[in-house]
């Protein structure tokens, strides 16, 4: 059933998958969130895989939680049940880079998971928005934690508090997305910068996306000490070899992720 809610499309080394749920706005079920969290793991665990693009339907990215499931739910049995953090925790363990491609909605929910990814792409009819305080709940996934790391305190405070949703230019000038561009270039332009970014050192991507995450939970000083073991470690690398080789050879690299 997982594979049936997550189309997965191998292109050399990057993975395209697409949120598939038989609603094409892709309410963020448990089932669908699962999906997603295996298919994940999956090309987490492909040593030809080096990069991720995340997708939707042409209506939605994801347009939130599923509030038909989350209705009937009480305290103890969202509690109990560790609702949404049991599955959508680990979406941010993956280690390889993840690029979303957002056409149409990303509310709630689906601005989370956007959020979840490293990169941003978005169509420009794309529009983001955490509307659960119109709902008479806190966001559950990250809402009001990555979205004032992303944005700053006063644009994420406006978003919360009032519910309202933003366009794709408005969330590219306050820094919530990398970039905007049409909706018939939106999967070529993702595919593109996944193509760039497997292209590198795997092991140097992914520790480079290590120290930028970092980077929210340090000190500058905590930080920038992790970045320069990172930077020591690199030169057991035979890619820094052949990298700083090839540079000054005046040629393209030729990684082998090792």
């Amino acid at each position: 059933m997982n594979r049936l809610l997550v189309d997965i499309e191998k292109m050399s080394n990057v993975a395209l998958l697409r949120l598939a749920s038989e609603n094409n706005l892709n309410p963020l079920s448990d089932l669908l969130v699962n999906a997603l969290v295996d298919a994940l793991m999956r090309m987490e665990a492909d040593p030809d895989i080096h990069a991720i693009v995340l997708t939707g339907s042409d209506r939605a990215f994801a347009a939130g939680a599923d509030i038909e499931a989350m209705a009937s739910l009480n305290y103890v049995d969202a509690f109990g049940q560790d609702y949404i953090g049991k599955n959508w925790d680990r979406i941010r363990t993956v280690r390889k880079p993840l690029i979303a491609a957002v056409a149409g909605y990303a509310l709630g929910g689906g601005c989370e998971l956007a959020m979840m990814c490293d990169i941003v792409v978005a169509s420009d009819d794309a529009r983001f928005g955490q509307p659960e305080v119109k709902l008479g709940i806190v966001p559950g996934a990250g809402g009001t934690q990555r979205l004032p790391r992303s944005v700053g305190k006063s644009a994420a405070m406006l978003m919360c508090l009032t519910g309202d949703a933003i366009s794709a230019q408005e969330a590219l000038s306050i820094g919530l997305i990398s970039r905007v561009t049409t909706r018939d270039q939106l999967l070529p332009v993702a595919m593109e910068i996944a193509q760039s970014i497997a292209r590198q050192s795997l092991p140097v991507v992914m520790a480079i996306k290590e120290a930028v995450n970092r980077s929210f939970e340090s000190s500058l000083s905590e930080g920038l000490l992790f970045e320069r073991r990172l930077f020591h470690a690199g030169f057991s690398l035979r890619d820094q070899k052949e990298g700083m080789k090839a540079f000054l050879d005046r040629r393209q690299p030729e990684f082998t992720n090792s």
